[in-house]
């Protein structure tokens, strides 16, 4: 009954998100067979950028003008951004509504136990994050038919995949322990968001020195990141299992915490 329930109420924004995901894949992908062309050009545009703006977006590890370099620069990190911002708002909205709208209350007079809701409203959590990566790597598959004289290693595809998989989970699972600590869906929404957001930017400035390297080890997206696993083509097996130990601990504490919570109907 809450699977099928949630399951309905979150099908319009899941349609919505691969959607709009799916245009912006195949609409990238599509002008790449353009940069391919113009490479000679773009590599002595990117010359001239400072050396600290190339270390931060990876200019200087991965060429645009190859398909892979162009996915993991571009389409890449679009995928991992947005789907990431997708799972920590679909997460975070799942148990703290019930506090939030009053319907706690209603819940739990079903003979269902705080395990059972927990677990169901997991599972459509998981599920919808692997169906809008479904849609993405589909997505994908059909915007590398427009670069027609480029191979396409889906070796090293399938581990982007994974790697955008267990990020997108990573989120997730940090915003659903989130729900069940918290009581008001507006502040969980809003923390949520701002662990994405802030753990892209850590990501991200850390490459301007030396100094800052360290603050990429406390951001999901450096586990999962484009060059890392273009270059070595696979996911590093420490990365997984820094991540997957992450969304593990993250389930299992939304467990023991809604369990034990005091409910406000």
């Amino acid at each position: 009954m809450i699977f099928q329930r949630e399951w309905k109420r979150g099908s319009k924004s899941l349609i919505i998100w691969s959607l709009i995901l799916a245009g912006l894949i195949i609409w990238l992908l599509s002008i790449f067979p353009q940069f391919a062309k113009q490479q000679e050009g773009l590599e002595k545009l990117f010359q001239a950028y400072p050396d600290s703006m190339k270390e931060m977006f990876k200019m200087n590890e991965l060429n645009l003008g190859t398909l892979m370099g162009f996915y993991g620069l571009e389409v890449y990190m679009m995928i991992t951004l947005l789907g990431s911002i997708y799972a920590a708002i679909f997460a975070s909205n799942m148990l703290a509504k019930e506090e939030n709208e009053k319907t706690v209350e209603f819940l739990l007079s079903k003979p269902v136990t705080r395990s059972e809701v927990v677990g169901q409203k997991m599972a459509v959590v998981i599920l919808n994050v692997l169906i809008l990566n479904g849609v993405a790597a589909i997505a994908s598959i059909a915007g590398f038919q427009f670069a027609e004289d480029h191979k396409v290693p889906y070796g090293t595809f399938m581990s982007l995949v994974a790697g955008a998989v267990l990020l997108h989970l990573t989120f997730a699972a940090l915003s659903f322990l989130l729900s069940a600590c918290m009581k008001k869906t507006r502040n969980t929404l809003a923390v949520s968001i701002g662990i994405v957001v802030v753990a892209y930017l850590l990501n991200t400035i850390s490459g301007l020195s030396e100094s800052l390297d360290a603050l990429k080890y406390v951001s999901p997206f450096y586990y999962a990141d484009a060059v890392t696993i273009i270059q070595h083509h696979q996911l590093a097996p420490w990365h997984i299992t820094v991540m997957a130990a992450v969304i593990l601990l993250s389930l299992l504490g939304a467990f023991i915490v809604y369990k034990k919570k005091d409910l406000s109907a």
